[in-house]
């Protein structure tokens, strides 16, 4: 087997750290990214892995991140966009998005795009940790930073719909050019999801609850599945899965036009100020 390189982001705990460890175990280079240096840096050494760290509440350390990532790796077979979770009272970032919004999509998005030379040339995989809360979502392309109606759980339902809406159009845009791409839900994973957030989510992971909830490594099985199975024969790019199956989105998950809406107003929102 070719050794691939796959780019895991949200690598430094829960489902990212788990299938980082797999993979690399089966022999792939693993690059693992996180937004605390100690736990990133401390998962890379316990799989001998490269490591970067940044912080998607900014988005000069995502373009430094794709700059960092370009310079070092000619070729990125998977890009895994894992990296996420639910906030809590609606604060802007220092770019001026919502931080749910911007954490879970715009980061993302952006890193994705800055990276597309590289991901191209590769015919890369790009799978997008979503979650079965896309269906609680709502997307207005006319308040993408929810000033007119916030809650934290639809703010967190809404990134991961866009995650879905990204994972769609992103197919559509740059299938031809060899990408393939899938969104999943991993589960209800035990993990510090939820930890920082004023969401009621945050009781179920603190308490007895959480005895029923997946392993991180259980959470990891459909992100493996996708990064190692084959698209066009295992899985269909541009779709939705959960339990190593198509799942059902939310509605909106369907709409095209909206998919190139959102990818629309999101290169507007990523675009530095001139």
């Amino acid at each position: 087997m070719t050794q691939r390189t796959i780019v895991i982001t949200g690598a430094s705990d829960g489902i990212g750290a788990a299938a980082a460890r797999t993979l690399s175990e089966a022999g792939e280079q693993v690059v693992v990214v996180g937004r605390s240096d100690e736990k990133t840096r401390a998962v890379a050494k316990d799989i001998n892995a490269d490591y970067f760290v940044a912080d998607f509440a900014e988005l000069d350390q995502v373009r430094t991140l794709a700059a960092q990532l370009t310079s070092d790796y000619p070729r990125i077979d998977v890009l895994a966009n894992n990296a996420g979770g639910i906030m809590g009272k609606r604060r802007l970032t220092v770019d001026g998005n919502e931080s749910t919004f911007q954490i879970n999509h715009l980061a993302p998005f952006l890193l994705t795009t800055l990276l597309m030379d590289t991901l191209t040339a590769s015919n890369a995989k790009v799978i997008n940790t979503a979650s079965g809360a896309n269906g609680i979502g709502k997307l207005d392309l006319f308040d993408l930073n929810s000033e007119h109606s916030y809650s934290t759980n639809r703010a967190y339902g809404t990134g991961k719909l866009a995650n879905i809406l990204f994972t769609s159009e992103l197919h559509r845009r740059f299938s031809e050019q060899g990408i393939t791409t899938a969104a999943f839900h991993p589960g209800v994973v035990r993990t510090n999801f939820a930890a920082e957030s004023t969401s009621p989510f945050r009781y179920a992971y603190k308490t007895l609850l959480n005895r029923f909830m997946l392993t991180p490594d259980q959470g990891a099985d459909t992100m493996l599945w996708l990064i190692n199975g084959t698209p066009g024969t295992d899985w269909i790019s541009g779709a939705y899965y959960a339990k190593r199956a198509l799942a059902k989105a939310n509605p909106q998950a369907y709409d095209a036009e909206l998919a190139r809406g959102l990818w629309e107003k999101s290169e507007e929102l990523v675009t530095p100020a001139a």
